[in-house]
This record gives C-alpha cells, structure tokens and sequence, in this order.
C-alpha cells in the first residue's frame, strides 16, 4: 500500500518507497502543478505514470546519475560534433544550430511523440502543461538542435540551484539527441552543476557514462547543491570535441 495524496498533502518521506513490487513507488495522486513539481524534485521525488493510471510519484534506489565530468563522447559523436560546432558559428549562420530555451513546450511534445519502436512516451497534455509552468518560472530548460531551420533533436530537465533532473530526449536524425546532450552537459558542468538526474536505469543511458547510484548518495548531493544560486543565463558553448 501506499498513501494516496491530496492537493494540500505532502509527500510521505522517501524512505517509505516500496521495494519489492515497485520498487521506489512512494505515492499517488495530487497534481502536477509547477509547485508540486518542484516540491517533488527538491526531495528526490519524481512523477511517472502511464494513461490511465493516477499520478505516481518515485524515488527510486539506486539512482541513475550522469556525473558531467564522466559523459562519454563516441569517435562518430565526436566527429558530428565539431561539424554541428563548424556551422553553428559561422558568421551568416549555418545549416546546423543548438539553442536553449527556444522552444521549450516543442521539446516536449516531440518527445512525447510516439517513437520508431513503440507508442508515444507517458509525456501527457498534463505533464506538459505542469513543466512549460516550471519553464516559465525559470525552473525547467531544453537544449534544442535545429537543422535547415527544422527541430531535429533535443532534451528537456529542471534545474534547482545547481542540480539538473534529466527528463526526456528525441531525435528525428541520427544523434540529435545526444549532439544535444553534449552542449547541455558542457554548459552544465561549466556552471558547476556535477550530477544529471537520469532517474531510471537503462543501457542506452549506460552507454552515455550514467552509473547507478544509492539513494542516500543521491540526496546528499541534492541537499548540497538545490540551495546554490540558480543558473540565470542559459546558452550553449561548444562540447568537448578534443576530449577522451
């Protein structure tokens, strides 16, 4: 069992999350108002939930985490890469550009778009509505590729003080998505941010250099980093294509 929340209620603490069912499920219900949100990710707490099912909320244990100093960059990646860095700064602009926050709210709905192998992502009207909130507020941030003028690729988190929650990427040409990643993880670690929440573990985020860690690791790093000064100037600088 485990409590149901109301709009007012809030969250049960985190060492409460089932570990035998589902493991790291700690509540359901409430909303997905920017406030909830952000009261979630300040405690480690994260919603994840499939239509038809209420809101449920997570703190998973171990934690998928990719520290910014150890994101892993492929030979192929690197060579798109200073390409992408090529265009996207010649002086009459180039057939490749990166931005922040340009597009925010498209970022979204295109990750929730149904993929190549499967149905759209649990990324609902909702859960759009709750994070172009945080967006507005200055609490969420994509990382966007554009192509001859066309999204091809990106990635959406929240950032608090200096930790930023991973949320979801897309591509729609091979590695837009992680040429996004890339400048989203050097500005990052640029700014002193050392850890990316990736939430859930998987290979592909493996592959990236993400590493499962405890719970308890998990939160101290927040509590020391989720008080720090919020990053105001959000722009892409070139990824390290030298490196590893």
């Amino acid at each position: 069992m485990i409590p149901w929340l109301e709009r007012d209620t809030p969250f049960p603490d985190v060492s409460t999350a089932l570990t035998r069912e589902a493991p790291g499920l700690l509540a359901a219900g409430a909303d997905l108002s920017p406030q909830r949100l952000l009261m979630a990710y300040r405690h480690g707490i994260f919603p994840w939930f499939s239509e038809g099912q209420p809101i449920l909320w997570w703190s998973t244990d171990p934690r998928m985490v990719l520290m910014t100093d150890q994101f892993r960059i492929s030979d192929s990646l690197r060579k798109t890469l200073r390409k992408v860095e090529r265009e996207r700064t010649k002086p009459d602009g180039g057939r490749w550009q990166v931005r922040f926050d340009s597009a925010f709210e498209d970022v979204m709905r295109a990750c929730a778009a149904p993929r190549r192998d499967g149905p759209g992502t649990w990324i609902s009207d909702d859960i759009i509505a709750g994070y172009t909130g945080l967006h507005s507020m200055g609490y969420a941030h994509s990382a966007e590729v554009w192509l001859d003028g066309a999204l091809v690729g990106g990635a959406y988190g929240v950032s608090i003080g200096r930790m930023f929650y991973g949320e979801s990427m897309f591509a729609r040409v091979t590695d837009g998505s992680k040429i996004a990643l890339a400048y989203l993880v050097r500005f990052l670690r640029e700014q002193g941010v050392q850890m990316i929440d990736c939430q859930q573990e998987t290979s592909h985020l493996a592959s990236l250099g993400a590493i499962p860690v405890t719970r308890a690791r998990f939160l101290s790093h927040l509590r020391n980093t989720i008080e720090l000064p919020q990053i105001m100037k959000w722009e892409p600088i070139a990824p390290w294509s030298q490196e590893r």
